[in-house]
């Protein structure tokens, strides 16, 4: 096997690092721990609201009677958010610092939202999970570290919160550190970091609390600045899906030829030798150009166009690899898929999938497990998936997929199903 992506995080180009730095974290947890307050302090905190939201948010707390700006205001959007007090949507917000730039994706705490929790999730770098101090570790917090461990987020951090309402006791923060600690060891997650806030008045949020002296860690915001990522991308295997070939057809460009997408993984240099799958034929990167004008070189998360010495066949779903680094053309794939449509998934079902810019046609081969996000446990007589269940299954595909492991490309390694009678995306999957 080839080295592991961090190893060579050092051949990101000096271009690379002037880009401003972009932190993508989902949160998670337990109905009422917090979450929308605690990202709605953030986003106060950080003056990153405009005065008429503000202006918005302390007259619906004063009607609801409230006695405080409810923060959480800010992110619960949908009316049934509000009355009940629940996150149910996926809500997207976003802010930046002086440092880094961020967004945030606040996904729902209920069970029976979990497709929204690993839609939201797909895309993070780091996995914020909330803990009620009062309540400890509870089933949902122990499920969303195994969600967040499924889908490779890389870093990890554990919010106790409501520290005001315990006292600020350090007995009840190390308590709950050392619990999760022991869950999250059962799972594959290797950067967890604990950090005891209260979201309500602001403590350890953006700045340090002196409400807690004995914890002499960063407040969560120094943390979501200073959290290395850049080591996370896997910089090793060189793929970029087609996604539209580019010709303009003008006087000036009659005879551009182009192929645009965005860059999955990898490092592309101009002269780089490179191979066009799945027909196999190989050429040179003639030139890489963006909106802004030409690159010497391009790496992901990049939407450029690559341009090649010679002129070949190049369509929509192809990709561009690295003749001796390629990924696996396959018929047959496990994986491991959250179901997240109403209707069961079936034995025998079929349904179109959807990888990076291809699709197919995919049979379900076999459900070779359900698995129990909350135990762990792992059913091997279940024959089929209920709506948010997870299982590992074979699929069988009408055309060759280019894939790779999601534990080593989180691009290349995911797709979707979609039924193909409604069009609607019924399961998100993770190449095993």
């Amino acid at each position: 096997m080839s080295a592991a992506p961090e190893q060579t995080a050092e051949r990101v180009s000096p271009a690379a690092k002037e880009q401003p730095e972009l932190l993508r974290f989902a949160t998670a947890g337990s109905v009422d721990d917090g979450k929308s307050t605690l990202i709605g302090r953030l986003l106060y905190d950080t003056k990153s609201i405009f005065e008429d939201q503000l202006e918005h948010v302390e007259e619906t707390s004063k009607r609801r009677g409230d006695g405080y700006v409810n923060l959480a205001l800010l992110t619960d959007g949908l009316r049934a958010e509000r009355e009940q007090g629940i996150t149910i949507d996926v809500a997207y917000r976003y802010f930046h610092t002086p440092r880094r730039k961020f967004i945030i994706a606040d996904t729902p705490g209920h069970e029976q939202y979990t497709r929204n929790m690993v839609t939201g999730a797909s895309t993070a770098d780091l996995a914020l999970i909330l803990v009620d101090a009062r309540k400890g570790v509870l089933e949902q917090s122990r499920r969303h570290a195994f969600i967040a461990s499924l889908l490779r987020i890389p870093h990890l951090v554990v919010c106790v919160n409501k520290m005001d309402l315990v006292d600020w006791d350090q007995e009840v923060f190390d308590r709950i550190c050392s619990e999760f600690t022991g869950w999250a060891a059962k799972l594959d997650v290797h950067d967890v970091t604990f950090i005891p806030i209260s979201a309500l008045h602001g403590d350890n949020v953006v700045e340090r609390s002196a409400n807690m002296p004995w914890y002499d860690g960063p407040s969560l915001l120094y943390h979501l600045e200073h959290v290395h990522v850049a080591s996370d991308r896997n910089l090793q295997d060189a793929r970029f899906p087609v996604q539209w070939v580019t010709r303009p057809m003008s006087d000036d460009l009659h005879d551009y030829r182009g192929y645009a997408g965005e860059v999955a993984s990898g490092v592309f240099r101009v002269g780089d030798e490179v191979v066009v799958l799945p027909s196999g034929r190989t050429s040179r990167i003639a030139g890489i150009d963006t909106f802004e004008g030409a690159l010497d070189e391009a790496y992901p998360p990049l939407s450029v166009t690559l341009r090649l010495e010679d002129d070949i066949d190049v369509s929509r779903g192809d990709m561009i690899c690295r003749p001796k680094n390629r990924p696996t053309e396959a018929k047959d794939i496990e994986a491991m898929v959250c179901w997240m449509a109403e209707r069961p998934l079936s034995p025998s079902g079929r349904y179109r999938i959807k990888h990076t810019s291809r699709t197919a046609l995919a049979k379900v081969d076999q459900v070779v497990y359900r698995i129990d996000v909350n135990s762990l446990h792992r059913n091997e007589e279940a024959n089929a998936l209920e709506l948010n269940e997870i299982g590992r299954l074979r699929l069988r595909l009408s055309a060759p997929l280019l894939v790779d492991q999601y534990r080593r490309n989180r691009v290349t390694g995911s797709f979707i199903l979609i039924d193909e009678s409604t069009n609607d995306t019924v399961g998100a999957g993770m190449v095993l």
